[in-house]
């Protein structure tokens, strides 16, 4: 059943204005992977850079197939608003250019039915309501766009957020976004644009496991503290996600994504409890997770920062 996070609206302007000034990237952040997949479209073609398998079982059985692609590739089940009032403040927005109708929507193996420009659009009248908060934009794994393609989408961002955009800087904190009244920080993975736009910033580093077993999920991010620790004064995700494989799925054919990682997230919420923000090697910044309605995810990862405050006040 879907959890209430009405309370967490308004979260980063109720932090204690000791964390103010403390860099975007040295706070815990709740983060929704994959975000628009609540809306998937299965009447929609495969895209065509996914296996050749799936491709063929689509042509061969798509009464049977598109289902199956629906329950394993729907991450979340709220909307762009609804997360946000959750407390959703990182959103991975994977775009794709529909040739049927030469738009951009969102896509994780298939389409979504809510297009790019409806989302965002979206977004800014929520920001509107809510002028201290700051969100994270990750535009990655563009499908088939061109060049035009991605000019006018950046274009469409800088003109639909205008003054709300962060820039490039040394050291985001929320004392200086909000003097500037800038709430919104737009990340973006094709290189050529992001070199042209200095309203964009560099693509986020994302860890992530690739791996059905939450246990195995663990053990790759502590292993990633451990060995390469934080990246530096910047951005980076520690992805709690897991991901389903042909060997999963052919041995539970009526299991589905949500089912699955319903069931391994106490084990990951347990992880995430016993980390801590900051600027240390083994801190974390962005926390991402699928379904992030149905846990206490978002109430545990935000709650990270009343460690960021004790350590403060010991210095």
């Amino acid at each position: 059943m879907e959890q209430e996070h009405a309370t967490f609206a308004d979260w980063m302007s109720h932090l204690p204005e000791e964390l103010w000034n403390v860099p975007l990237w040295e706070l815990a952040i709740p983060g929704s992977h994959d975000s628009m997949t609540y809306c998937l479209d299965t009447h929609s073609p495969v895209l065509d850079s996914e296996s050749w398998l799936l491709w063929w079982l689509d042509w061969l059985a798509p009464c049977i197939t598109r289902p199956c692609i629906y329950h394993w590739a729907t991450t979340q089940v709220c909307c762009i608003s609804k997360q946000l009032d959750a407390g959703i403040r990182y959103f991975d927005l994977r775009i794709a250019h529909k040739t049927t109708d030469d738009t951009l929507y969102f896509a994780h193996a298939i389409y979504t039915l809510q297009t790019v420009k409806e989302a965002l659009s979206s977004m800014a009248v929520w920001l509107k309501q809510h002028q201290k908060e700051i969100v994270i934009l990750s535009c990655s794994h563009f499908y088939k766009l061109s060049e035009a393609e991605h000019e006018a989408l950046v274009s469409f961002i800088i003109q639909l957020f205008g003054d709300k955009l962060c820039p490039r800087q040394d050291a985001p904190c929320l004392s200086k976004c909000w003097k500037q009244g800038q709430q919104v920080i737009v990340s973006y993975e094709e290189n050529k644009t992001l070199k042209q736009h200095n309203e964009l910033w560099p693509n986020i580093p994302y860890w992530y496991a690739n791996n059905a077993d939450p246990r195995q999920v663990i053990f790759y991010l502590e292993d990633k503290q451990k060995t390469q620790g934080r990246p530096a004064a910047q951005f980076f995700v520690s992805g709690l996600n897991i991901t389903e494989d042909t060997a999963l799925v052919v041995c539970h054919p009526c299991l589905t994504l949500r089912e699955w990682t319903m069931e391994s997230f106490p084990l990951l919420l347990n992880w995430v409890e016993k980390q801590s923000p900051g600027q240390e090697k083994t801190s974390v910044n962005i926390v991402c997770a699928d379904f992030v309605s149905l846990t206490d995810f978002v109430s545990v990862v935000i709650g990270l920062n009343k460690k960021l405050l004790k350590t403060k006040n010991h210095r």
